[in-house]
């Protein structure tokens, strides 16, 4: 079995996740967009109680979208950084793959409600690359 750690951009927020993951989506959907600000989230499902706070825990804030049947986040109340959370059922922890320490040993397995992507995924894919930011 392999340990994961992470933690949020300013080092308040820790954990350890027990692995294995078992499922590694990219999540399209307006609401992931939405609170990532991005394309999509990233996120890897792992078995219920693999989450262990190792600092931090009393930071962490959950909203769950009151509308939604089991649309919820965390996230450290200092910088804002998502953070690992237990499903609404328990059936599972929800690990948002970017802030883990070390990559996952798996490939997204699928993207998800890839209908719903932004305008501008796709052609984004091909824009110019740098190593570093641009000049």
């Amino acid at each position: 079995m392999i340990d994961y750690e992470g933690g949020c951009l300013c080092g308040r927020v820790r954990y350890r996740i027990a692995g294995p993951f078992h499922q590694f989506h990219l999540c399209h959907c307006s609401r992931c967009r939405r609170f990532s600000g991005t394309a999509h989230a990233a996120n890897l499902m792992a078995g219920p109680h693999s989450l262990t706070w190792l600092e931090g825990e009393s930071d962490v804030q959950r909203f769950e979208l009151p509308d939604a049947k089991s649309f919820a986040r965390a996230f450290c109340r200092q910088c804002g950084s998502m953070v690992p959370h237990e499903k609404r059922d328990n059936s599972g922890v929800i690990v948002p793959a970017g802030g883990l320490d070390k990559e996952p040993e798996m490939d997204p397995n699928d993207h998800i409600f890839y209908a719903d992507r932004a305008g501008w995924y796709e052609t984004g894919l091909g824009a110019k690359k740098f190593d570093k930011g641009p000049e």
